[in-house]
This record gives C-alpha cells, sequence and structure tokens, in this order.
C-alpha cells in the first residue's frame, strides 16, 4: 500500500470514528428532549415525593371560593359548608358576622354589636376581650358569595357575603308582614298567602271593586283603646288593598282615622289614588291621596296622619242624633293612574 492509499485510509477511519461518537451525542440529547417535553420526566426532576395529608370537605370548599377566580361571577350553583357558615355567626345574637370582627387571645369571635353586651368578656371561654380583630376570618367572609336568604320565595341571585345583607334588605321577594292591625300578628308571606291569611284566620270581609261604602257604628264613642275597628280587603285592577279605619289618641284629643295600603311594594303602589268622603246632615270631608304600601307599618302610616282624619266632635256631630253613639258613613273610590 502506497503511502498516500494508508493516509486516506486512517481518514476514513476517523471519521467514522468521530461519526460514530456524535451519533452517541446526538441520541443522548434526543432523549434528553424528549425528557424535558414530558410532563412526567418533568414531575420527577422537579418535585420530590411528598405525601399531602387529606383535607376535610369544609377546607377544600374554602380553598375553592377562596382561589377559584370563576366564583367572582354569579351562579346559582355556590355552596358554602355548613361549618364555614358557622364560623361566621356570632355566638351572642346568632346573627351573621361583619367587620369589625372581635376576637379573644384563644380565637373565640364575637360581632361588634355584641361586644359591649357582653362587658368586654368572651362568652365562649370567659377571657378578656381586648381589641383584637380576627382580620383571617374577615378575608374569608370577602371572599365567599352566598345566595339570597328569600331564595325560597323566588331569588335566585348570589351575592358576595359583604353586599348580600344590604340586598335582602331591598330585595323585592322580601316577604310581606300580615296588614292585619287589629292584634301583633306575626305571619309573614307573599301577597297570594296573605290575601288567604286574612281571610281565614282574621276573617277580614273581603270586596270586589273599586268603589265602597261602609258604615261604622260604635255604641260608646267616648272610649278609644288604640284598637283598629275594621279592615276590609278589596280587590280591583288585578291588585288588592286594605282599607282602615280606627280610633287613636292624638295628644289629648280622640280621633278617627281611615286610610287605604296597597298590597305590593311602594314603586307599584303610586299607580294609583284613592278619595275618601264621609259627611252627615248636609257636610262632608273629602281626602285624596296615594295608598301607602304594606311594607309601612300601620302604625307608622296612622302616626304620619297620611289619610282622613276627624275629630270625635266632628264625628258626633256627622251621626246626628243626641250624639251618644257613633254612627259614620264613608264612601269612596282607588283608580288606577294612566
Amino acid at each position: 500500500m502506497g503511502l498516500s492509499n494508508w493516509l486516506a485510509s486512517s481518514k476514513r477511519k476517523k471519521t467514522r470514528s468521530k461519526g460514530g461518537k456524535c451519533d452517541l451525542e446526538s441520541k443522548q440529547q434526543a432523549i434528553l428532549v424528549m425528557a424535558s417535553g414530558n410532563t412526567y420526566f418533568d414531575d420527577m426532576r422537579s418535585k420530590s415525593e411528598v405525601i399531602d395529608p387529606p383535607q376535610s370537605e369544609d377546607m377544600m370548599e374554602v380553598s375553592e371560593h377562596v382561589n377559584d377566580p370563576a366564583q367572582t361571577t354569579l351562579k346559582p350553583n355556590v355552596t358554602v359548608s355548613s361549618s364555614v357558615r358557622e364560623l361566621l355567626e356570632c355566638p351572642v345574637c346568632l346573627n351573621a358576622m361583619y367587620p369589625p370582627i372581635h376576637q379573644c387571645s384563644n380565637g373565640h369571635t364575637l360581632c361588634s354589636g355584641c361586644k359591649p353586651r357582653v362587658h368586654n368578656r368572651c362568652p365562649t371561654c370567659r377571657h378578656e376581650l381586648g381589641n383584637i380583630r380576627c382580620l383571617a376570618l374577615e378575608k374569608v367572609a370577602a371572599s365567599l358569595e352566598l345566595p339570597c336568604k328569600y331564595q325560597s320565595f323566588g331569588c335566585l341571585g348570589i351575592y358576595p357575603y359583604y353586599s348580600k345583607l344590604k340586598h335582602e334588605s331591598q330585595c323585592v321577594y322580601r316577604p310581606y308582614n300580615c296588614p292585619y292591625a287589629g292584634s301583633e300578628c306575626t305571619v309573614i308571606g307573599d301577597i297570594p298567602y296573605l290575601v288567604a291569611h286574612l281571610k281565614d284566620d282574621h276573617k277580614v270581609d273581603m270586596h270586589n271593586g273599586s268603589t265602597f261604602n261602609h258604615r261604622y257604628v260604635k255604641s260608646n264613642p267616648h272610649e278609644v283603646e288604640n284598637a283598629t275597628w275594621m279592615l276590609t280587603v278589596f280587590s280591583c285592577f288585578g291588585q288588592y288593598f286594605c282599607l282602615h279605619f280606627e280610633a287613636f289618641q292624638l295628644g289629648m284629643a280622640p280621633v278617627y282615622i281611615a286610610f287605604l295600603r296597597f298590597m305590593g311594594d311602594d314603586n307599584e303602589a303610586k299607580n294609583y289614588s284613592y278619595s275618601l268622603e264621609v259627611g252627615g246632615t248636609g257636610r262632608k270631608m273629602i281626602w285624596q291621596g296615594v295608598p301607602r304600601s304594606i311594607r309601612d307599618s300601620h302604625r307608622k302610616v296612622r302616626d304620619s296622619f297620611d289619610g282622613l282624619i276627624i275629630q270625635r266632635n266632628m264625628a258626633l256631630f256627622f251621626s246626628g242624633g243626641d250624639r251618644k253613639e257613633l254612627k259614620l258613613r264613608v264612601t269612596g273610590r282607588i283608580w288606577k293612574e294612566q
């Protein structure tokens, strides 16, 4: 073999050797690249083997509300565990707590309204309360969204914890109090339920139509006991109205008052007007006004004198005769404003 042939042969061997080494390095790099693109290998390289302790359902639910950005939108199926609700319940008044939420040195919480009532002593452990705020619980509350408490009456909204109370005070689905004023009735409900309740339980007279003509008689008009004499319910224009007539003491003078209330919200009541007329022996008094919503209590309407007010001497004059018996005829009508 010549010198030139030997050099060429040697060069080819070195080239093959280098090529084999390059192929091996390329394969190793390819494996690393494949591994780096694989989630399993990533986890194996970046995490040590740690076993997390199991979380309770309550902890998981709070975590979801705090960290999940999707919870910032109102959803009808948001739920909060009963344990979280109990944490936000004041142990004294049992109402939901709002900032500032106080706590004792042992971590027992209390609402700011009840703190003065317990004389700065924790109602749970009797330790002194001081001025410690439970900021952690306030932050947890701020992250929650809860359904309106009038959900069973038809409200489907979900509201941030700190906005829920204001909404519920104005919720159009909140129930009405019974409008009967002859006793402190505690029944609440929607309008159809209250109409049936007035008819069946209070035996209130029910009338259809927008005009009325009623006679009120009392054998001893000198007795005024702040009691309701009469409540009549009228059905017209697809709505219900309550006509009240009663005696009460105005200062030292006994007077009689008649007024109309609308069984619905105030914004609807403003769509209607009514007039009342009372008289006798050639004289008469006329009142015209807007019915008040039953959201306003009977006492509130009466004490604002928003109705037809008749002094006793005038009422007895209208009654005629010897003025020993009250005989008043009150007429009126209801109409819808255009």
